[in-house]
């Protein structure tokens, strides 16, 4: 797991674009908002601190979990007490009719079809009627060629942190890489990679899926889905 690299790389940017994409609709939540993957909790925090609803923080894996605490440690302590951390997936999770929002921020497209079509009932279950599911969805298609970015390096004392990602097509999927390195003195101190595996999905594919959940799509902005559950979800 390379759960240590992500706020020193990306937390800055994570949360400005949590600031830009969520912290409206935040602030309009009066049941209250699910934030599935809160990984480290970058999102999670734009959420309390935009609203003054309960948050639950859906997060399976321990690593981010650790990190997820830890942030929460230091926020006020009438944050702490409206948020939930649930260690488990949303799928497993057993949460029904407790919010208004659901935030899905980068990952959806590492479920696989059947995983992703469950995924869909569990948000429905853990909407209201009329909630609305705010979704970062998944590529549409499988680049042509191999892809390759770089994160801006970050100084650490003497060491300087850095990532790649590169991308490219197997078997039909997109095999997405993570390579970080810790350098020093411009000698490499070590070297971390994380891989997986998204599915790419048409987007009527996902319209067709979110409908047969019960949610309707509407028009979304800044790369997003909105989707919002019909009163005749519940039957």
């Amino acid at each position: 797991m390379t759960a240590e690299f992500y706020d020193i790389l990306q937390a800055a940017e994570d949360r400005r674009q949590a600031g830009r994409r969520f912290a409206s609709a935040a602030s309009a939540a009066r049941v209250g908002i699910v934030d599935v993957g809160a990984g480290t909790g970058i999102v999670t925090e734009v959420l309390l601190g935009s609203s003054t609803a309960p948050v639950h923080a859906v997060e399976p894996a321990a690593a981010m979990r650790v990190a997820l605490l830890t942030r929460l440690a230091g926020l006020r302590a009438e944050q702490r007490a409206r948020v939930t951390v649930h260690p488990t997936t949303l799928q497993k999770s057993d949460l029904t009719n407790v919010a208004d929002l659901v935030i899905c921020s980068n990952i959806v497209g590492v479920l696989e079809p059947a995983e992703r079509r469950a995924f869909w009932q569990a948000t429905a279950s853990a909407l209201v009627p009329g909630g609305t599911l705010l979704l970062e969805p998944p590529p549409a298609t499988v680049p042509g060629s191999p892809t390759v970015e770089d994160i801006a390096p970050v100084l650490v004392g003497a060491d300087t942190y850095s990532a790649q990602v590169s991308t490219r097509q197997d078997r039909g999927l997109l095999s997405v890489t993570f390579t970080y390195r810790v350098e020093r003195e411009d000698e490499v101190v070590r070297v971390a990679v994380e891989q997986f595996t998204m599915w790419p999905t048409p987007p009527e594919t996902l319209v067709g899926e979110l409908c047969e959940a019960g949610l309707s799509v509407r028009e979304g902005a800044d790369g997003l889905l909105r989707a919002v559950l019909g009163p005749a979800a519940r039957a």
